[in-house]
């Protein structure tokens, strides 16, 4: 019988603990890669991604860091190649989300998302391009958003930053090419259990629900499992971008 897709890569994607970066995670391992969980501040999350991961018989381990800062990446790609000796798959998840009115927007605000949704995956894809070079081959998964095609007046600070995932995503396509390829999944309105319904969203967009992290998650695995594909943004939205 054939292996798994991803049998023999290893991945790390990043703010993994919880939410869509957990829903990445499992799928990549259920693929058949062996796992880098990195967190922030969320460590009983993470190493619980990390024992359903090696329940399914893949290797996994948890990496601390704040991927805003270059210290801290540098460190988790350490240790990283010092457990895997190598890197396949990074998946730039880290992020955050906050409304702001434009006119009351602080510069603290404005640096800590620009810092944690485009800073970081600037670092990120900065450490893991040398080692997924040597290798010969990679896959950046950059997670982007309808923020950064739509545009939202009460969360500036956010579309911008969205939107420059999706401009990094393009131009390192062309950059880190042909050994990797690189592109982004936009998600739309996720929703996990527990969560009260976003029913503006359920009535507005065509398929009338919002999306679940496994959406997200099959958006990931296609492209890490793609060889022709690269600089593509897909908007995983059930349609939103239509209306």
């Amino acid at each position: 019988m054939p292996g798994k897709p991803l049998e023999g890569r290893v991945a790390l994607v990043t703010g993994a603990a919880k939410r869509i970066g957990r829903s990445v995670a499992l799928r990549l391992a259920n693929e058949g890669a062996d796992v880098a969980v990195n967190y922030r501040s969320s460590r009983e999350e993470a190493e619980s991604v990390v024992r359903e991961i090696q329940g399914v018989g893949r290797r996994a381990m948890a990496v601390q860091g704040d991927v805003s800062r270059r210290a801290d990446v540098q460190k988790m790609f350490a240790e990283i190649e010092k457990e895997f000796a190598r890197l396949d798959i990074l998946v730039n998840n880290a992020g955050k989300f906050f409304a702001a009115k434009f006119e009351e927007l602080t510069e603290t605000q404005w640096d800590d998302i620009l810092n944690a949704n485009l800073k970081s995956q600037f670092l990120c894809a900065q450490a893991a391009a040398p080692l997924m070079k040597r290798q010969g081959r990679g896959w950046i998964i950059n997670l982007s958003s309808l923020g950064g095609l739509l545009a939202w007046p009460g969360y500036t600070h956010y579309c911008v930053s969205k939107a420059g995932v999706i401009m990094l995503t393009r131009c390192l396509a062309r950059a880190l090419a042909p050994e990797i390829l690189v592109n982004s999944v936009a998600p739309g309105t996720i929703q996990f259990p527990g969560e009260a319904p976003d029913e503006d969203y359920i009535q507005r967009v065509p398929l009338h629900r919002t999306g679940t992290g496994d959406d997200i998650a099959d958006a990931v695995a296609y492209f890490a499992t793609s060889n022709f594909v690269t600089g593509q943004i897909i908007a995983v939205d059930g349609g939103r971008v239509l209306v």
